[in-house]
């Protein structure tokens, strides 16, 4: 029997993949070209190593089980990453945010590292044997929980998303930023797993006037937010998990609260403390915060659910159709959601709102939670308007920036969800741009 050495062996092993390849190259060509989202691929003479030589990866071994005890991403993805910006800082980045790269999102879940941040005083780090959580007010049994108290309760595990106010604020007066990581990345999505607070209560008896309750953390900004009694027993949570895992400290552990669908600072971090009241406690973030000022000169407070509300993520500046060609079909995207209930449709359109058409919507369709839609399209290689507008089971739907602007004027910074459009040129680059008319 005539032996091989391993260099031979590797030779008779690419020669055969080059035989393979070039016997199907036929095949693949009329194969591609009837494909429905391929344009034609040309075959060239030259094989491709990419295809016909083995690469280190496929003749080594790779790093054992032990190498990443907790996983990290690929390499490769560096670029997908929480982004910030000194324009929404204080300065010094204690009190700001970092945004989620949206257009980088896979489905309507948000991995825990790229859940956007945002921070009032730095990120506490909280020993969970040491942390408490007090109840008391307007109840007949206060009490003071340690975490493992807390967790003899009954969890639940609910999709929601999770929404600053002043996603998009910078932008009421026109574009600002030529991304869509900063022009709408202060949300994200993701699974919470926590007790329902109206659980807690059936132990505690809540008295007959207590209508809100204030909610504070024990980090050194102290966030204090009053929640309106009736949401309370609706589907407020006391969350210790997120995405199957402890929460992350940016994301408040031990513990935070959630109020699905409204305003993200109410969801408070390193939540230490529930009392309950019979009036607003006014808090500083509910006074010279968190209002909105409209033309009248007069503010609106008490606002908290985040109206419905959509973007295209794909194509996005981040993301440009510059690499199509004519006649190539291309998968428009983008994420819908609705703090007053769920999407039940996305309408989009190709000429700033003149004509509509309506999009598919896809995977889980759930309330308060992200909503991911998409639109075949064939690339015609013209100038578009592209703007997507969402509408939800509540009878909501997305208002034009004109009209937007007529009800609330161009002071405010909070709860913006007029039609977002995207310029799409000729070359495939894609800017931000808002249709006025």
């Amino acid at each position: 029997m005539t032996k091989i050495s391993k260099a031979s062996q590797m030779t008779a092993e690419q020669s055969d993949r080059r035989d393979f390849f070039r016997k199907t190259a036929a095949y693949s060509v009329s194969a591609l070209a009837a494909a429905s989202v391929m344009a034609p691929v040309k075959i060239n003479a030259e094989d491709d190593p990419a295809i016909v030589e083995e690469k280190k990866w496929g003749t080594t071994f790779g790093y054992p089980v032990t190498h990443n005890l907790y996983g990290q991403p690929s390499p490769y993805e560096h670029n997908v990453t929480r982004r910030y910006t000194k324009l929404l800082s204080s300065g010094n980045y204690y009190a700001s945010i970092a945004m989620c790269p949206i257009h980088e999102s896979m489905g309507i879940i948000t991995p825990n590292g790229l859940f956007f941040n945002r921070e009032h005083g730095g990120v506490a780090e909280i020993d969970p044997n040491e942390h408490r959580l007090m109840i008391h007010g307007l109840v007949e049994k206060p009490l003071v929980l340690t975490m493992d108290e807390l967790k003899k309760y009954p969890s639940v595990s609910r999709i929601h998303f999770i929404e600053c106010p002043a996603n998009g604020g910078p932008e009421w007066r026109g574009p600002q930023f030529p991304s869509i990581q900063f022009a709408k990345g202060m949300m994200s999505c993701a699974e919470w797993t926590g007790v329902y607070i109206k659980d807690i209560l059936k132990d505690l008896g809540l008295k007959k006037e207590a209508l809100w309750m204030l909610a504070e953390g024990v980090d050194n900004a102290h966030m204090g937010r009053t929640v309106p009694i009736d949401k309370v027993l609706d589907d407020a949570m006391i969350v210790w998990g997120q995405n199957g895992e402890a929460l992350r400290p940016e994301q408040g552990y031990p513990i935070r609260l959630l109020v699905p669908g409204w305003e993200g600072n109410l969801c408070v971090k390193w939540l230490g403390r529930l009392e309950f009241g019979s009036e607003p406690w006014y808090a500083k973030e509910e006074t010279s915060k968190y209002t909105a000022l409209k033309p009248s000169g007069k503010a609106i407070q008490h606002f908290y659910a985040n109206e419905v509300n959509s973007v295209i993520t794909s194509p996005c500046p981040e993301k440009p159709w510059t690499d199509l060609k004519k006649g190539d079909l291309v998968e428009i995207e983008g994420l819908a959601w609705s703090g007053m209930g769920t999407i039940e449709g996305v309408d989009l359109s190709f000429d700033g709102g003149k004509n509509w058409v309506e999009a598919s919507l896809k995977g889980l369709v759930l309330p308060k939670a992200w909503t991911r839609f998409s639109l075949m399209y064939k690339y015609e290689g013209k100038p578009l308007l592209l703007s997507s507008r969402a509408r939800d089971d509540a009878g909501h739907i997305q208002p034009t920036v004109k009209h937007e602007r007529e009800v609330m004027g161009v002071e405010s910074v909070y709860h913006r969800n007029g039609i977002f459009t995207w310029e799409v040129t000729e070359k495939g680059e894609v800017n931000n741009v808002q249709v006025l008319s």
